[in-house]
């Protein structure tokens, strides 16, 4: 866990290290996609992911963090984050999250998704297309200079004319030599307001947003966040650098500047 440090890259050669995590992330994402339909388990999915990582001469951030026993979280329907990897069938209908990390050479890349598993209810769809259209407007903030508050200003402002619920127990954070550091980056704020960005600085940027409230309850394994309503949560998530060019996010097959 972070000692609360803010820590910044200082070479190029620490963004391109996390540049390898982060596309090996990408292509983790690309397979477990692509394997993600009916009948198939949280499990295989795993498995799949873990193939992956290993081929991108990596290792995953998540397997053995605190304990937890998995290459990715797979959390569907009404799971917000952190599902363990079991038995739980794909089922038309369902949406998935998948959340998955890797390391290379010590540094850290971190990203999720959520998809639509077959035929899905319209309000699904835009949960999911709004979720992730927030991600990409927090992204946009993370620039040198701006603060804290701007990124969690914008995510916030895409949920609120849906009336969703902005999960506040789980928030996006620092990232670099671990996989969590300082700063903590709220998916809610007011803009000007919180830390100022510097060059540097690399930040994992995710909002939740649930189709009801935003309370949540985290299940007797320990791990497992659900919706405490039991309504769909959606969940995105990039790697992004602030470089004095702008936000270079990280997590995609090559990195990309916004």
């Amino acid at each position: 866990m972070s000692d609360g440090r803010i820590i910044t890259m200082k070479s190029s050669d620490d963004f391109a290290k996390m540049a390898v995590a982060g596309a090996c992330v990408a292509a983790t994402h690309a397979a477990v996609r692509d394997a993600a339909v009916p009948g198939v388990t949280m499990r295989e999915l795993d498995a799949v992911a873990a193939e992956v990582v290993r081929a991108h001469d990596c290792r995953p951030s998540f397997l053995g963090y605190h304990g937890f026993p998995a290459t990715i979280c797979a959390s569907p329907n009404e799971v917000i984050v952190h599902g363990i990897p079991g038995d739980y069938r794909l089922r038309d209908g369902d949406i998935l999250s998948i959340d998955a990390g890797a390391i290379y050479d010590g540094w850290h890349g971190d990203a999720a998704f959520t998809i639509a598993i077959g035929d899905v209810s319209d309000e699904a769809r835009l949960l999911l297309d709004e979720t992730e259209r927030a991600l990409w407007d927090g992204l946009a903030r993370a620039r040198a200079g701006n603060r804290l508050g701007d990124i969690g200003h914008a995510i916030e402002s895409v949920a609120r004319p849906h009336g969703y619920g902005v999960v506040r127990e789980y928030i996006g954070h620092g990232i670099g030599r671990q996989m969590h550091e300082a700063p903590n980056v709220p998916n809610f704020g007011n803009p000007g307001k919180g830390y100022r960005l510097k060059v540097g600085m690399a930040l994992a940027i995710e909002p939740m947003f649930n189709l009801g409230t935003h309370e949540t309850v985290l299940l007797d394994d320990g791990w497992t966040v659900v919706t405490a309503d039991g309504n769909l949560s959606a969940h995105f998530e990039h790697t992004v650098a602030v470089t004095e060019d702008g936000p270079l996010v990280l997590t995609l097959p090559e990195p990309k500047l916004l």
